[in-house]
């Protein structure tokens, strides 16, 4: 008998000790979202660039250069810089624009380049340059791009672009073509060198603004709290908005990047306004989680008139001395008043899911469905605002 009960116990033992290594099921949280997923941080932001430069090396794709001057004059220029000659001399013949007859290329381009400078993007990286074409150039593909400057707002050069474009195609003959892509845009990987970095030290900040992606009251002050509650201090505050503004505390001093890293972690619950987006050329509609709805009553019917014609032909019968083929008129003529469509009643402060149930029981489409949305707003009775885009 004590052989069995101590026998028991170590298996009970066992039992338990296995059951403490097993996860524990804790209820799901309210789904919230990181910091750095909803806001930016005051320094941290892209640098957009653009340049002008020439595309060489087209199959007789590029530009006409009687119809592009500016395309001519920048290839006499470049040519000028590496020492070589295109002025018209004395005893040669010129045409209307003022060059000479020979430079008719149909290999170089014209083209505008741009790029974006990541935040804190160091001298010697590489950025993607994207490149599009200026002038009447049908296509990119197999191009070079020739050393361009890129420019930032300030009109420094930050960045010099060169190298393969890589554009789609179009392929085709007399009767049928294929065009894959945009032929007159194209890409270069790592084509871009940066020559001039974006001066800003962190380490030395004593506040960073956190700005919202999406401005709302309630959205900063609760990404206030959160910080508040990580640091143990009032150490942030909501100044508008879109705007968090965070004191660097005496602890971080120094090391503002290791505080960034550990607030961008927080989670925060973010409040959206009760909106609905409504798209009328494709007839789609978006209602937001907060939408509701005063008691209203709902019908919807449409008149709908479809004429079929289905003509016959009546031909004599075989053998027959006398008669003619002739076409006989078959004319269905239906009218739909509707008349299945019911009244239906909304109650007030539903749900969205009750709203697009009850809408949905009245059999109506996407684009009836947005006209009824108007007028519910129209009658005061939608709580939301409507934005058409």
């Amino acid at each position: 008998m004590a052989y069995s009960l101590l026998k028991f116990i170590r298996r009970f033992a066992a039992a338990l000790a296995i059951l403490s290594l097993l996860p524990v099921s804790v209820p799901r949280a309210e789904a919230a979202s990181r910091i750095k997923d909803i806001a930016d941080f005051e320094g941290v932001r892209d640098n957009v660039l653009i340049g002008y430069g020439l595309v060489v090396g087209l199959n007789g794709t590029g530009d006409t250069l009687l119809n592009a001057e500016f395309t001519r004059q920048s290839l006499i220029g470049m040519l000028e810089r590496l020492g070589v000659n295109t002025r018209p001399s004395q005893s040669g013949t010129t045409n209307p624009t003022g060059g000479t007859d020979t430079l008719k290329p149909r290999d170089v381009a014209a083209v505008i380049v741009t790029a974006t400078l990541p935040a804190y993007t160091r001298q010697g990286a590489r950025i993607d340059v994207t490149v599009s074409s200026l002038g009447d150039s049908t296509s990119l593909l197999g191009g070079t791009l020739l050393v361009t400057p890129l420019l930032g707002a300030d009109g420094e050069a930050y960045a010099v672009g060169q190298g393969q474009v890589s554009s789609g195609y179009t392929a085709g003959g007399a009767a049928a073509t294929v065009t894959k892509g945009v032929p007159t845009s194209g890409r270069i990987a790592a084509g871009g060198v940066v020559e001039r970095e974006v001066a800003a030290d962190m380490e030395k900040m004593e506040s960073v603004q956190v700005m919202l992606r999406n401005p709302d009251l309630t959205t900063a002050r609760r990404v206030a709290q959160a910080i508040n509650a990580f640091l143990g201090t009032e150490s942030a505050r909501p100044t508008d908005p879109g705007t968090v503004r965070l004191a660097v505390p005496a602890r971080f001093q120094g090391d503002t990047v290791g505080l960034l890293t550990d607030i961008e972690q927080l989670r925060v619950q973010p409040d959206q306004m009760a909106k609905v987006v409504i798209d009328d050329r494709t007839g789609t509609i978006v209602m937001g989680e907060n939408v509701r709805i005063s008691t209203v009553a709902i019908a919807q019917g449409n008149l709908t008139i479809r004429i079929t014609e289905t003509p016959q032909v009546s031909q004599p019968t075989p053998f027959s001395s006398g008669g003619t083929t002739t076409t006989v008129n078959r004319t269905d003529v239906q009218v739909d008043e509707g008349a299945d469509k019911k009244l239906a009643v909304l109650s007030a402060g539903i749900t969205l899911q009750e709203l697009v149930s009850g809408l949905n029981a009245l059999g109506i489409g996407p684009r009836d469905l947005i006209t009824i949305l108007q007028a519910i707003k129209a009658a005061g009775a939608l709580q939301a605002e409507i934005e058409v885009m």
